[in-house]
């Protein structure tokens, strides 16, 4: 393996674990990943979509990116592609909302991690 690779891997192991140490506690405990701003999970479906989006989402994009690494290398191209739009269009929205309204510290924590993330991501499309 080379340099470039090898840190590509590295990349791609951080994001996915990232993804999936954020997803299964929201699978978990749906209503912990709300209190970071200021919510309360007081309907079930309000927990349904919390799992579905943190949770669900989180889990099985964390899995697909570590399975460019070993199990699916072919389609990782397109994989991490998905991944680092997504992300940064995560971002994107974050940083709409911060030119409409003054944010907390949690969103601003969220966005600086999801723009080094994605960013990252790309870097390891080229290299």
């Amino acid at each position: 393996m080379s340099a470039a690779s090898d840190m590509s891997a590295i990349v791609l192991a951080v994001t996915g674990l990232t993804f999936i140490a954020m997803g299964l506690p929201a699978l978990v405990r749906p209503a912990g990943m709300v209190r970071y701003f200021g919510l309360t999970a007081t309907t079930a479906d309000l927990r349904n979509e919390i799992r579905a989006v943190y949770g669900g989402f989180g889990v099985a994009f964390g899995g697909l990116l570590l399975a460019t690494i070993v199990e699916l290398p072919a389609y990782a191209p397109g994989i991490l592609l998905a991944a680092a739009v997504a992300l940064l269009g995560m971002a994107g929205g974050r940083l709409l909302g911060f030119t409409c309204e003054r944010a907390g510290r949690w969103p601003w924590v969220f966005g600086i991690i999801e723009v080094a993330a994605g960013a990252a991501l790309l870097t390891t499309l080229s290299g």
